[in-house]
């Protein structure tokens, strides 16, 4: 290993070091929670790599949750974590399983945790790691007590928010990263990307669409080869029609789908205005159809009907590769670029 090189990886460890000793990783690189795609496989190849794998729970019930943790035990020794969405019907049991499981990092999604939920998880003794999408709700998780924040901006894949992850590390960054370790999400493809945002203050990073990809992931030959052939563009947030229904985008590949999902949320928008579904439900069977979407496309292989969610960097994704090789590129090209700033 040359000089340059080694030099680059020692102060790449050095800005890596917050989040490694956070996450119990040897890089502090966490993978986002998608949907059929973060299962045991994928979760524990990464924490194997050095990274830390997250179980994305999604709409399971906490019998299923129960069993993919002590899938992904029996294939890993290394920490890994379990992302839960905040308006689960079924949270507080999911924590439950979690404690059992002794899981040490719970990360909450989909918005304010409901009350309790935090002191829930803490009871367990697992870590809280939660997403901001804004600077005020970063401040608000902070003083709420959460013990890690994730920032994702809107180039990421599956729901988004309205800001870039450039223009939110820059808000987020300088206010909280003082006060709890802050990972950075949202369009991240290279490492050079990663040693900056390392360099502003991040404690790591989290990635989604970069591991759809590797050998190790589940995803169907069809879902990779759609991944594959994708550029930047094609990666397009989706329409809200009803201004009553506040739908969160989602952004994930052209397709038929794209067309299925604005017809369900015109077929959702009539149940609400004749008062069969409350709003909180409505919600929720927006959610169910995105999971189900999402399994046709990643399981099945139907990438016509199926829903292709992936994140702007889509077009960096090229080829299948193991997990080792993708993290370990990552970290070349973040340790040659801090290499070359300090030069």
């Amino acid at each position: 290993m040359s000089e340059t090189i080694s030099t680059g990886a020692a102060r790449l460890e050095r800005r890596m070091a917050r989040g490694c000793e956070f996450l119990g990783s040897e890089v502090a690189i966490l993978c986002g929670a998608m949907s059929w795609v973060s299962e045991r496989n994928l979760v524990a190849a990464i924490s194997n790599a050095g990274g830390f794998g997250v179980i994305a729970c999604g709409a399971m019930s906490p019998e299923l949750l129960d069993k993919e943790i002590a899938a992904t035990r029996e294939r890993t020794e290394r920490p890994f974590g379990v992302n839960l969405i905040t308006m689960h019907p079924q949270l507080f049991e999911l924590i439950e399983v979690c404690g059992r499981h002794r899981v040490g990092h719970v990360v909450l999604a989909g918005g304010l945790p409901p009350k309790g939920a935090l002191e829930a998880i803490k009871a367990t003794g697992a870590k809280v790691v939660a997403f901001a999408p804004a600077l005020s709700l970063a401040k608000k998780l902070v003083r709420s007590g959460v013990d890690a924040l994730v920032i994702e901006g809107m180039e990421a894949g599956g729901h988004i928010g309205p800001v870039s992850t450039s223009v939110l590390a820059q808000e987020i960054l300088p206010e909280v990263a003082s006060d709890v370790p802050v990972f950075v999400a949202g369009g991240i493809g290279r490492g050079e990307a990663i040693a900056g945002y390392l360099d502003m203050g991040a404690a790591g990073v989290q990635l989604g669409t970069r591991f759809v990809c590797a050998t190790e992931s589940i995803a169907h030959p069809n879902f990779k080869r759609a991944f594959i052939r994708a550029s930047a563009r094609d990666a397009v947030a989706s329409v809200q029609v009803d201004a009553r229904l506040p739908v969160i985008p989602v952004r994930a590949l052209k397709n038929s789908g794209t067309e299925l999902f604005t017809a369900k949320q015109r077929e959702v928008a009539a149940s609400l205005d004749g008062g069969a579904v409350e709003m909180a439900e409505a919600q929720l069977q927006i959610e169910h159809y995105w999971a189900g979407a999402l399994r046709r496309a990643v399981i099945d292989g139907d990438v016509e009907h199926g829903s292709l969610m992936a994140g702007q960097s889509v077009g960096m994704v090229t080829k299948e590769e193991p997990v080792a090789d993708i993290i370990a590129a990552l970290m070349g090209e973040a340790a040659a670029a801090l290499e070359k700033r300090a030069a």
